[in-house]
């Protein structure tokens, strides 16, 4: 990695920890509804009983609960943020309960090779400073064969909408922008939905 690329780096991190830190305390209550979104998409994800899943970017770790009922006792549950505060309120919320929380980068994980069948990522993508390196970095701690999805719990003209934004067509999500970025990273798309109330993109791990 070039000094240059580090420092980019180093300034993304900045700005999505001030970004989510400010927000930590107050975010579930700022989006109360959302966590049936969460489980129905954990239930179309695929799990099974035994599976080690990775929540990356987890947050306050709403997605923990649906994804330990999914893989079970005899499953991992891990829940990775750049954030300390996001997980100080996952683990306030009871959360840690479900998962082992790690503070770390989703672009350099503390994880071996092909260690998980399963990464599980709500809101983000948009967040990532290079999209294609840092799903490379998920693909390479999941096994081949095994599963991603990209959720958002609205879809991404309702989030414009909340935003107060247009759609543009160099919006990463759109699927004819994701389904590319996803093969050059190592996955292959298998569905797509973009809808009002939620946005769920899964893929499989290239062999």
């Amino acid at each position: 990695m070039a000094v240059g690329d580090h420092g980019r780096m180093s300034e993304d991190h900045t700005h999505v920890q001030e970004f989510f830190g400010a927000r930590a305390a107050d975010w579930d209550r700022k989006f109360p509804d959302d966590e049936p979104a969460f489980a129905t998409a954990v239930a179309e994800f695929g799990l099974r009983p035994g599976d080690r899943v990775l929540d990356a970017g987890c947050g306050t770790g709403r997605a923990l609960a649906p994804l330990r009922a999914a893989v079970g006792p005899s499953g991992t549950v891990l829940g990775a943020d750049l954030t300390p505060r996001m997980l100080a309120a996952a683990r306030e919320a009871g959360r840690a309960a479900e998962g082992a929380l790690l503070l770390a980068d989703v672009a350099r994980l503390p994880l071996r090779d092909g260690v998980l069948d399963a990464v599980f990522a709500a809101g983000l993508i948009t967040h990532l400073p290079d999209p294609e390196a840092n799903l490379r970095e998920l693909a390479r701690v999941v096994r081949p064969g095994g599963r991603l999805a990209l959720f958002h719990p609205i879809g991404r003209a309702a989030l414009a909408a909340r935003h107060g934004r247009e759609l543009t067509p160099d919006d990463l999500r759109a699927e004819h922008n994701l389904g590319p970025l996803l093969s050059a990273a190592g996955w292959d798309m298998t569905s797509y939905a973009d809808e009002d109330d939620r946005f769920l993109a899964l893929a499989l791990r290239r062999a």
